[in-house]
Order: structure tokens, then C-alpha cells, then sequence
């Protein structure tokens, strides 16, 4: 299977796992997980027809681990926008987290903290450079610091989904910052 079929896999799967499964004419169940036969009969029967070794490749291949497959069930690990319970314990977590964002979305969640938007939950990164990457699918990006220790200290409930992105509720001002880099707070200025 080249590449260009993986993603397209992918982003399908995303679509349905995670926010349309009706399209299709399937049913999450109450924790996110569809029978993957009852999957892949709906993709076929929409014009999409996926084999079972394309989604192994897909999932398995997939750099941010999206997918999960158990007991012949798959789901999205997180960032469903329909009402889904990933029924994932609550957790510890590190002292610091990270957000990747643009600049120009700083001063609006620098005003009122990190809200889930059309998700459930915040997604926030285990380091710097995966915060980068996130924030880098939108234009320059910037990192924004996360105090987890102090927010877990005051009674924020953190999880920590399948691929390790944590998930919170949302993320008071009070417990962001926004990370230097190498060129500053707010990236390369021109000389």
C-alpha cells in the first residue's frame, strides 16, 4: 500500500472514529470502540472499501498513534468531537506540560486559558517538540507551557489517552506560560 493510500486511510478513519460514524451507518460504542468487521463493511458499502491488512498498516503506521485495535474493535484514541467515554483512568501527571499553538491565537488563550472548542478535552503534549509539531500544522508556531503539577495540586483531573497525549478539561490561565525558544517568546523577529 504507497503512502499517499495510508493517509487517505487515515483521515477516513478520523472522520468516522471521531466525529461522524453516521455517516457511514455505524455505531460507537458508549467508550468510542466498532467492531472493525462492522467497520470495514460500512466503508465498503460507502464507496470506500478498506482491507483488513490496510487498516493494520494504517493503524500501525499512523506517527501519532490515532488508532487503537483490541479484540477485533477499534477506536480513536482521543479528540472525538461525538459524545464518547474513553473510560481512561485519571492520572498523575508530569510536572509540565505543552501546548502547541500559533501566535495568533496567545493573547485570546493567554485571556481565558485552554478550552477542549469542538472536542471533549484539551490535548497537551509530554514535551516541547511535539507541542511544536502540533502547533506547526497551522502556520509558526508556539509553545505554550503547561504548570500540570500545580493544576493536578488544585484538583484538576488529568488522563493520559493510548498515545500519550494527556487530556484535561481545560487549562486556567493561571497555569500557562508561554515557552522561550531559541529566538524568544514569540519566535524569530527580523533584524
Amino acid at each position: 500500500m504507497d503512502e499517499r493510500r495510508v493517509v487517505r486511510v487515515s483521515k477516513y478513519l478520523a472522520k468516522h472514529l471521531r466525529h461522524q460514524p453516521e455517516r457511514i451507518g455505524i455505531t460507537l460504542d458508549a467508550h468510542g470502540w466498532v467492531e472493525v468487521d462492522v467497520l470495514l463493511e460500512a466503508a465498503a458499502a460507502h464507496g470506500f472499501p478498506i482491507s483488513r491488512a490496510e487498516l493494520e498498516r494504517a493503524v500501525a503506521d499512523n506517527d501519532k498513534r490515532r488508532y487503537v485495535m483490541e479484540g477485533g474493535r477499534i477506536r480513536a484514541s482521543q479528540g472525538h468531537s461525538v459524545r464518547v467515554d474513553l473510560d481512561l483512568p485519571v492520572t498523575e501527571p508530569p510536572p509540565v506540560l505543552f501546548h502547541g499553538t500559533v501566535a495568533r491565537n496567545v493573547d485570546s488563550i493567554m485571556a481565558e486559558g485552554l478550552r477542549p472548542m469542538k472536542r471533549h478535552h484539551v490535548h497537551l503534549s509530554p514535551d516541547p517538540e511535539t507541542a511544536t509539531r502540533v502547533g506547526a500544522r497551522r502556520g509558526a508556531p508556539v509553545v505554550l507551557v503547561v504548570d500540570a503539577a500545580a493544576m493536578h495540586a488544585s484538583g484538576h483531573l488529568f488522563r493520559c489517552s493510548a498515545n500519550g497525549v494527556w487530556l484535561v478539561d481545560h487549562v486556567p490561565p493561571a497555569f500557562l506560560r508561554v515557552a522561550e525558544s531559541r529566538f524568544g517568546p514569540q519566535g524569530p523577529r527580523s533584524q
